[in-house]
């Protein structure tokens, strides 16, 4: 132990000796660290941010929606989903809590006076609000009797209150598309971005108003159902059986489902695996810079032992052992890079929020406690494996061919 402290020691006094070559050793360990801190705590802070939009997608949903390739769709054979569909699920499937139809609008330009924006125009029932957890914050949601008189009633996101120039209560205002008025009602939460996508720009019009808007007899292409279940406990055995009811009813047999479920906690489990995949090729990439900062360790520090052959040699002939000399040069190279990699860490953090801030609406970055312990124990297995060879060379020295080196 005593030893060992010396080597500390005498590892701290040689690198305090030389300030300045000990900061350039470290150089390209702190910037390697930095990169890969950088790197992961800006893809951390995305990760966590759209992880919470899902958590608030509601765990216990389903999502089915119509299946078919992009050669079918080429050749015209676009796959449906019925209304009669819901009746079957809602007869069969007893996990089932709420079934909410919905579809897309054509189009999507929205106008207030002179002013007109672009928006996710979807028809729904009143049952939205429930079955995918978003309420409102002003005015009121869609209700049975709007939907039972399909009234012209849209309840809008938050963000349309912006690009149409709305009034700070925009509740009674008239908005047009299709060329039909429509009266506001309410307004959603706010839910922010996902992917650059708005998830606030929408508005909600009753399902049976939708209908009439696009015509009777229109077909409702892309139409989707949000289910919910009575149990987050009953999720794999209600898809089950959803997925066995619409293959019956749509009298599939041996042929391929046309349709699919997705679920937002599948959704969510997908997404992180294809983050920490991100994460790992992006980290991995950006660590190539710390193999750079390990070779200039081993190069300074093989300069080092040829500047102190005189010293080493004068050890020796005082009794120290080749282990110990070892143990010296090996404990100077890892000071150097753990120091190195907590400088850089440091500064990752620093650049991940400096350019967080920067980037608008973009999450705060976020350094998860493995990327702190993965850049000191790595920076310290640098230190360990390009320090080796210096101080393996140190150790060897002929204690008198040591002492004669001018």
């Amino acid at each position: 132990m005593f030893v060992f402290i010396e080597s500390i020691r005498s590892a701290l006094n040689s690198i305090r000796a030389h300030r300045m070559r000990s900061f350039l050793t470290s150089l390209g360990i702190i910037i390697g660290v930095a990169s890969v801190i950088t790197v992961i705590s800006l893809i951390q802070g995305l990760s966590q941010s759209i992880s919470k939009q899902f958590e608030g997608l509601g765990g216990n949903s389903v999502t089915i929606s119509p299946k078919f390739s992009f050669k079918e769709a080429m050749r015209g054979k676009i796959n449906e989903l019925r209304l009669e569909d819901i009746d079957q699920l809602r007869l069969h499937v007893t996990e089932i809590r709420e079934i909410n139809p919905q579809f897309m609008m054509p189009g999507g330009a929205v106008r207030f006076g002179s002013t007109e924006a672009t928006a996710r125009i979807t028809a729904s029932t009143p049952l939205y609000q429930d079955v995918e957890q978003r309420f409102v914050t002003q005015g009121r949601f869609l209700s049975d009797s709007d939907e039972a008189g399909a009234r012209r009633v849209a309840v809008i996101g938050s963000k349309m209150i912006e690009t149409l120039h709305l009034p700070e209560n925009p509740i009674g205002s008239y908005i047009t598309f299709s060329n039909e008025w429509f009266k506001v009602i309410g307004v959603l939460e706010k839910r922010g971005e996902t992917f650059g996508f708005s998830q606030d720009e929408i508005v909600i019009i009753p399902f049976r108003t939708g209908r009439n808007v696009m015509g009777a007899g229109q077909r409702l292409r892309g139409m989707f159902f949000t289910v919910s279940m009575k149990d987050i406990k009953l999720m794999d055995e209600g898809r089950a059986r959803i997925k066995t009811v619409l293959h019956t009813a749509h009298k599939l047999e041996n042929k391929p489902d046309d349709f699919e479920l997705e679920s937002s906690d599948q959704m969510k489990k997908s997404f992180d695996q294809e983050m920490a995949t991100i994460t790992l090729v992006m980290g991995g990439i950006v660590s190539i810079s710390l193999l750079v900062g390990g070779i200039g360790i081993m190069n300074i520090m093989l300069v080092s032992v040829t500047e102190r052959t005189r010293e080493i040699g004068i050890c020796k002939a005082i009794g120290a052992r080749s282990r110990d000399i070892l143990m010296q040069f090996l404990i100077e190279a890892v000071t150097l890079s753990v120091l190195g990699g907590m400088i850089g860490l440091a500064l990752g953090y620093g650049f991940g929020v400096g350019i967080a801030k920067m980037i608008p609406d973009f999450p705060d970055a976020v350094v998860p406690w493995w990327a702190v312990a993965l850049s000191f124990f790595f920076s310290a297995g640098v230190g360990v494996v390009f320090g080796v060879m210096p101080a393996s060379k140190a150790a060897k020295l002929d204690p008198i061919d040591a002492l004669r080196y001018e």
